[in-house]
């Protein structure tokens, strides 16, 4: 675990984003933004609607509401390798499957325990808590 993740931590309300700042976001398979933060990224982050998946203006979506934790894996390591290849971007990852996906953050921080040394993808604080 990196020893200081604390200068990584997602904001925990995105109204703005900075140069390169990167909104990723839970989605569903059919891409239908229509609320939470998936609503937020079709509003104000460029957001498709009809894609559920990767990038997209300054968003990118996560899907989370196809199955359990283990169906979303596969998605979060797809983005870990995007975010890699776009080290100038810095991906604010919100508490993606935590809100209308249902899932707690000790079912979702896990996915993410690949990211620790990817210094462009900030996690929100209750995910560094898990993997701490």
């Amino acid at each position: 675990m990196q020893s200081n993740h604390s200068n990584r931590i997602t904001p925990s309300h995105i109204t703005s984003l900075g140069p390169n700042e990167i909104f990723v976001f839970g989605s569903n398979l059919q891409g239908m933004h229509g609320g939470g933060a998936a609503r937020a990224a079709r509003l104000y982050f460029g957001a498709k609607m009809g894609v559920g998946v990767g990038p997209q203006g300054s968003s990118y979506a996560i899907p989370t509401m196809q199955g359990g934790p283990e169906t979303i894996q596969p998605y979060v390591d797809e983005f870990v390798e995007y975010a890699s290849q776009h080290p100038e971007q810095v991906f604010l990852v919100t508490p993606i499957g935590c809100g209308i996906a249902g899932f707690e953050p000790a079912d979702i921080a896990p996915l993410f325990a690949n990211v620790v040394g990817v210094d462009n993808i900030y996690l929100p604080k209750s995910f560094w808590d898990v993997l701490a």
